[in-house]
């Protein structure tokens, strides 16, 4: 096995690893709001506000955080690629091509 090889499978097992801990990191999110939320539910007495607010603090402080690893994570994956842009082109000059006057 030659190095391109190597680190071929090295950039693949460590892209891999990525997004197992995202993953890892949404399911701990996934808890953690559903346990902040019961907290919401239940909380009574005289520092219901202070709490509501914290609570509330956490899930949009972790909110930000799993949306910045996530585009973190998955930034390789664009919604419109080059190859998609150089098709649309082509499409639209092959379409400018085809149009013909009413005279014609």
């Amino acid at each position: 096995m030659n190095s391109d090889k190597k680190e071929q499978l090295r950039k693949a097992k460590d892209h891999l690893r990525k997004i197992k801990l995202f993953y890892i990191h949404l399911a701990g999110y996934i808890v953690f709001v559903a346990l902040l939320l019961y907290n919401l539910y239940i909380v009574a007495g005289p520092y219901k506000n202070n709490i509501i607010s914290l609570n509330l603090s956490l899930i949009v402080a972790w909110t930000v955080f799993i949306v910045v690893h996530g585009l973190n994570v998955f930034k390789s994956k664009q919604i419109f690629k080059k190859s998609w842009e150089d098709k649309k082109a082509e499409e639209f000059l092959e379409e400018k091509d085809k149009k013909t006057t009413f005279w014609e």
